[in-house]
């Protein structure tokens, strides 16, 4: 997939940080997915309010947790488009459910 810039402080996100003891965990996805489900094949991906719904952010927020948290859940082709513009991601290790890209990111501090 080839990548596609955009003005990020024009995009709105949902997203939810927690945080145990050292690590932060973000889940964040495009605004229109959240309250759906996605299958392929036997898996299914749930963007449920619990998980990603927290509150609504601006790409320019997104970017700075982005660069801050340990273990990041992204859904939708901007979200994830943001972290691969980090260099963070790559489009290669994207699963896709019904067309949907989700990916997961893990910083392990070896």
């Amino acid at each position: 997939m080839q990548f596609r810039p955009f003005r990020s402080c024009d995009t709105v996100f949902w997203a939810r940080t927690v945080r145990h003891q050292s690590t932060l965990l973000l889940s964040a996805c495009d605004e229109e997915h959240l309250g759906r489900t996605y299958r392929e094949g036997q898996a299914v991906l749930r963007v449920t309010r619990e998980y990603y719904g927290e509150r609504l952010i601006d790409g320019d927020e997104l970017r700075r947790l982005l660069t801050e948290a340990d273990i990041i859940a992204l859904v939708g082709e901007r979200a994830i488009s943001v972290a691969v513009e980090l260099g963070i991601a790559d489009w290669r290790f994207v699963k896709r459910f019904q067309g949907v890209p989700h990916l997961n990111i893990y910083r392990l501090g070896i």
